[in-house]
């Protein structure tokens, strides 16, 4: 069991409500002994998938949910950076079964956001390929088959000079396209505080752009803010008793059951010459 995993099951035995930052476990098992560990306790298990609370991410929801681009064929989605070498030494050295590798890093995001749109999903190709030398990959490419007919294909990698478009989805009727990053995490870095978020992203030069529709009449589409705060006062309700925690340990845990699934089924490619 990771120590993450030993640490949480400790706090849930003293009776303690517990947020597990994502990936909730590296093997799956692991993660259904933390669930039943939280029931036994009668205490709350609520990973921190907090990339449900990106704006563009909330922005794309909000389309697909009101029909605007007709029935949904293809989703497509992208975190890419450019991290030449690595820079924490524990990322070098960890593997798969250590937790190591983007696909547990972004991709658990990247999943996570896939099925909270489309629902349950199953692998049907994957590339995994590591050039930086590590013992983990650090990027991937990932199809997932929805049971309700969408095909979702994620992009994970820290060796993207140019990024793709963070997201672009295809429909019957149109399609749209978001570029460009959500600013939350950047913003509070720097030391915006959590109740300035909105106003600070506004002031800045390059926020996500969207396009919507189609090439011959495309247009410009509107990407709210972020609401990471949002994470915090459903966990807030959910402790009081007031309704569900913001995301259901349940739901994590498809995310790492999906994870492992690549890892056996598609082995990560050697470094290159």
């Amino acid at each position: 069991m990771w120590i993450r995993d030993r640490l949480a099951a400790a706090a849930l035995a003293r009776g303690l409500h517990v947020v597990v930052d994502k990936p909730l476990v590296v093997h799956a098992d692991d993660g259904g002994r933390l669930i039943d560990a939280a029931r036994a306790a009668g205490r709350l298990l609520v990973p921190f998938h907090n990339r449900r609370w990106d704006g563009d991410f909330l922005t794309v929801r909000a389309v697909v949910a009101a029909g605007g681009l007709g029935e949904v064929r293809f989703f497509e989605s992208a975190m890419e950076s450019w991290k030449p070498s690595i820079s924490k030494p524990w990322k070098r050295d960890a593997g798969p079964a250590d937790g190591g590798g983007v696909l547990y890093d972004l991709g658990s995001h990247l999943i996570d956001q896939a099925l909270t749109l489309f629902g349950p999903a199953v692998p049907v190709y994957a590339e995994l390929r590591s050039d930086r030398g590590g013992a983990a990959e650090d990027a991937a490419f990932l199809v997932l088959r929805h049971d309700g007919g969408v095909t979702s294909h994620l992009h994970a990698g820290c060796l993207a000079p140019l990024a793709r478009p963070r997201f672009r989805v295809t429909g019957a009727q149109g399609g749209l396209t978001v570029t460009g990053a959500d600013p939350q995490e950047a913003l509070l870095a720097a030391g915006v505080p959590p109740d300035g978020i909105v106003d600070a992203a506004d002031a800045l030069m390059v926020p996500p752009r969207g396009v919507m529709g189609r090439d011959a009449d495309a247009e410009a589409l509107v990407v709210g803010p972020g609401r990471y705060a949002d994470f915090y006062a459903g966990l807030v309700t959910a402790v009081h008793g007031g309704g569900p925690p913001p995301v259901q340990a349940v739901e994590a845990l498809d995310v790492v059951r999906l994870i492992e699934e690549v890892h056996a089924a598609y082995p990560l490619r050697p470094r290159g010459p």
